[in-house]
């Protein structure tokens, strides 16, 4: 009897060293995979024509040949979406509302896109002005903080294009030109949504930030496909048929003049 309860004890040692040795050479999980990101840096110019805008002391002449000179000029940058090549998937930027100020401070002109999957793009997608949602949000902050000068009121929500200058074929004192560009719903909706192919496909890796150049034309504002008469439009500060109309040509505005290391 004895030896036979020995037997079992010395058994029982065996299968829980066995057991334990299984449980110690059980392999670790494997660590999640993740793909390599980049980063993207957007940069905006502006110019007038064949000219670069300089505020408040050069003279420009529009389509319908009406001279004036720019003192302000701004523009939200909103939903932007670099388009894969084949094989490469989309990346939609994240909290994507940007507020473009024409000044001698290029940080004001430009913002870069980070964690954008390794690949090659070949178009960029993007709102000028700020989407219905966020017009009625309530309080925000960063680029649509409302103290930032572009927001009228929780009815009217954002000023999406901001144009002011003056000239002497406006009727209004000092030939004061001032257009507000805003309206996200209905029929007067200003809001524009572009695609545009880049002159070349751009790589992003780890080691690579391709730079991609937007080029706004002051003149396409008064241009194609309404022409503006500074002698009959001179303020738009609300949305409406005006709005509406400038949205029209602003919406031919942008070029992509560069993209590339």
């Amino acid at each position: 009897m004895r030896s036979v309860i020995k037997m079992m004890i010395v058994a029982a040692a065996i299968a829980g060293t066995v057991t334990s040795c299984k449980k110690e050479s059980t392999p670790s999980p494997e660590p999640p995979v993740t793909a390599d990101t980049g980063v993207v840096y957007m940069e905006f110019f502006t110019s007038v024509g064949g000219s670069n805008l300089i505020l408040n002391s050069q003279w420009y002449k529009n389509e319908n040949g009406d001279s004036f000179k720019v003192s302000k000029f701004n523009y939200y940058i909103s939903n932007v979406v670099l388009n894969g090549s084949d094989g490469t998937a989309d990346y939609t930027e994240a909290n994507s509302y940007h507020l473009i100020e024409h000044s001698a401070t290029p940080s004001e002109m430009a913002f870069s896109m980070n964690d954008v999957p390794a690949g090659k793009y070949k178009s960029v997608t993007f709102m000028i002005g700020v989407d219905s949602l966020h017009n009625v949000s309530g309080a925000q902050d960063g680029a649509l903080d409302p103290a930032k000068g572009n927001f009228w009121s929780w009815n009217t929500g954002y000023i999406m294009l901001k144009f002011e200058g003056n000239s002497p074929k406006a009727p209004t004192t000092d030939g004061m030109l001032m257009f507000h560009c805003g309206g996200f719903s209905g029929a007067n909706n200003v809001l524009k949504t572009l695609t545009l192919a880049l002159p070349n496909e751009v790589e992003v890796t780890k080691s690579i930030t391709p730079h991609i150049h937007l080029q706004a034309d002051v003149l396409s504002l008064f241009k194609s496909p309404n022409v503006i008469d500074f002698s009959t439009l001179t303020t738009i500060h609300m949305p409406g048929a005006n709005a509406k109309k400038l949205s029209d040509n602003y919406a031919n505005m942008f070029t992509i003049k560069y993209a590339g290391i």
